[in-house]
């Protein structure tokens, strides 16, 4: 092939060919494959919030990665992810705080109401040197790394009745539905109701019956469940603002180059942002269609409820895995 090349000449030819074909053989490397787990169904915006990072990722680095999206808990059933992530099982799945606190007791604090007092709060929060401090935790305590923050929805109260609700006083003796952890019902006995566990199948017709006085839920889910029907008034406490993390496991994580990892996370910003807008539009219009079906919507004095709630954290057994001044510092981030 070289022989009418000087010797030298033509080494330095067959070097430069093995040279291509290595950077050949490296473009057809396999890719990496991210297999994604999740509990969310094809319409969510959650599951949706997927398919933009697939894209996403194919937009930045073309071929560099395969990304399997299992939704509908079909490869892990939802709240085991972390454990399947720790066991290099899993790749990638939507964690939430309540996941992490089982772990890790501090971010209970993420779990508590009114520390987050809206989407764009608890992103700036998750931005912050804040985030950066509790993501931390989680990539050394847990193997895991978060990539960035989705908002879940906020709860609100849906209730019975005509009484206006203003303040905490104003919930005295309303048997308000919560979920049966000892978490749940702290959180509804700080609101000043009393909060009462019913399995969230028999909340349609103990509203109906007079049973429960009222449940607490983000607005989607009082539209699907179709409280509405047996409700008169939707009071926008916004008490617990929640969020779903988009993590990967810190053995998949630690196996990307570093272009590879700011893609990733780059990815990530974009997908939980499309997830946020979309989300935070559709609680929007809910409040129309829920005025539409004759009930009453509106704002108590959310101040009123955030002093009592936060005071009755910070005076529990909750408090004192929090990392000191951390609900001050949350508090002061704008």
């Amino acid at each position: 092939m070289f022989k009418h090349l000087p010797k030298y000449t033509a080494g330095i030819a067959a070097a430069a060919i093995l040279a291509l074909s290595g950077v050949a053989n490296s473009a057809m490397a396999d890719p990496i494959k991210l297999r994604i787990s999740t509990p969310a169904v094809e319409s969510d915006w959650h599951a949706k919030m997927l398919t933009v990072f697939k894209d996403e990722l194919e937009k930045k680095a073309p071929g560099e990665f395969d990304v399997e999206i299992h939704l509908n808990a079909s490869l892990f059933k939802q709240g085991t992810e972390p454990a399947a992530m720790q066991r290099g099982n899993l790749d990638m799945a939507m964690i939430s705080a309540q996941d992490i606190a089982k772990q890790i007791p501090a971010w209970s604090v993420f779990t508590a109401g009114y520390l987050i007092r809206d989407p764009d709060h608890q992103r700036h929060v998750f931005h912050s040197d804040i985030g950066k401090e509790f993501y931390k935790i989680v990539a050394d305590d847990m193997n895991i790394e978060i990539l960035d923050v989705g908002y879940l929805g906020t709860r609100q109260l849906d209730l019975r009745g005509d009484k206006k609700i203003e303040t905490p006083a104003d919930l005295a003796g309303v048997k308000l539905r919560m979920p049966g952890s000892d978490a749940w019902l702290f959180l509804g006995n700080a609101l000043g109701a009393n909060a009462t566990p019913l399995a969230f199948g028999e909340v349609y017709t103990g509203l109906q019956t007079g049973t429960i006085d009222a449940q607490d839920n983000p607005l989607p889910t009082v539209k699907a469940a179709k409280f509405y029907e047996v409700t008169n008034q939707i009071v926008l406490t916004g008490h617990l603002v929640d969020a779903v993390f988009l993590s990967m496991a810190k053995k998949t994580y630690d196996g990307l180059s570093e272009e590879q990892q700011k893609i990733v996370h780059d990815a990530a910003e974009v997908a939980t942002l499309y997830n946020n807008v979309h989300r935070i539009g559709d609680e929007e219009k809910l409040i129309e269609f829920f005025k539409e079906q004759g009930l009453k919507v509106y704002k108590p004095d959310v101040a009123a409820f955030r002093e009592k709630v936060q005071k009755a954290y910070l005076n529990s057994d909750f408090a004192k895995d929090w990392p000191k001044g951390i609900v001050e510092r949350i508090n002061a981030i704008k």
